[in-house]
This record gives structure tokens, C-alpha cells and sequence, in this order.
């Protein structure tokens, strides 16, 4: 069962999908702390991230940092797969809470867009902690992003 009700979604560009994993490929955040794009559908975006010991707080953990931070692209995202093929995506805010501690071998972040717009988009954000197969909420995220229409990415270095 979806853990959230989001809107009839309206795709603008039909190759939104590589925009979106060019663009995290763009991200070097995301290739520092090893997250990885497993999942890009119009308005929804799942990413994960395996444990390393790196990746943690002083208990053993995933770093709430860290936690936040694929939880705030996953949400990104799935706004700007509602984007037009020219624009770009800007997180304007967030809140989250940390609702178990995110004790485990993976985090999987999923993203919905709740509210498109034209220049903003409102999206929520699920952190699951995965131990033993098993999985857990960690957190959860509501999140602003406007859309910067005429505003493409930088291009990848390289």
C-alpha cells in the first residue's frame, strides 16, 4: 500500500528520466557518499545508500547529514521529472524529522511530489533504514523546490 496520495502528475519533457540521472550524475555529493539513483518515474524518485562505516555519528548510525541529504535529492528530483526539459531544480526548504535512528545495511529514500506548480513544487520524502531485510522508517520530509525555468544544469565536468 503507498505510503503517500500525490496528484495526477503532468509530464512536460518525455525524456525526463535521463535528465533526471544526468543531472545526479552532476551531483558529486551523491558520488562522495556512494548514493546511487535506483528508481525514476514521473513525480517519484528512490535513492540508495549501502552502509559505510564513514557514514555514521559517534553511535554507529547513519549521520542524520547524511540521512537528510538523500532525502533532500530524492525529493528534488521527483519534482524535476515534472520539469520542462530547460529548467532546473532548487531547494528552497525543508524540514525533517528523524522519527527512529537509522541503525542499518542500507537507507532507501523515496521522493513524491505532493503539490506541482509552476514555480514551486511541494514534495515529501520517506528515509527507510534497511537491517536484516527488514525496513524502517527513519525519517520523514516535506520539502520546497522551485523549478528555474531557462536554467539548465551545469554541464558534467570531466
Amino acid at each position: 500500500m503507498p505510503v503517500f496520495q500525490f496528484p495526477d502528475v503532468q509530464v512536460q519533457d518525455p525524456d525526463f528520466a535521463r535528465r533526471v540521472r544526468d543531472s545526479f550524475d552532476r551531483q558529486t555529493i551523491m558520488g562522495l557518499i556512494g548514493a546511487r539513483l535506483t528508481r525514476v518515474e514521473p513525480g517519484e524518485v528512490e535513492i540508495e545508500l549501502p552502509f559505510r562505516d564513514d557514514l555514521c555519528q559517534q553511535h554507529g548510525f547513519f549521520h542524520a547529514g547524511v540521512t537528510s541529504t538523500i532525502a533532500d535529492s530524492a525529493g528534488g528530483y521527483a519534482a524535476f521529472s515534472l520539469f520542462p526539459a530547460d529548467a532546473s531544480v532548487l531547494t528552497v526548504e525543508f524540514k525533517i524529522n528523524l522519527l527512529a535512528p537509522a541503525d542499518g545495511d542500507l537507507l532507501r529514500a523515496v521522493g513524491r511530489v505532493v503539490k506541482p506548480g509552476r514555480t514551486l513544487t511541494v514534495t515529501e520524502a520517506e528515509v527507510l533504514v534497511v537491517k536484516d531485510g527488514r525496513e524502517k522508517a527513519c525519517a520523514r520530509m516535506t520539502q520546497t523546490l522551485m523549478c528555474l525555468t531557462g536554467r539548465p544544469d551545469m554541464p558534467q565536468a570531466g
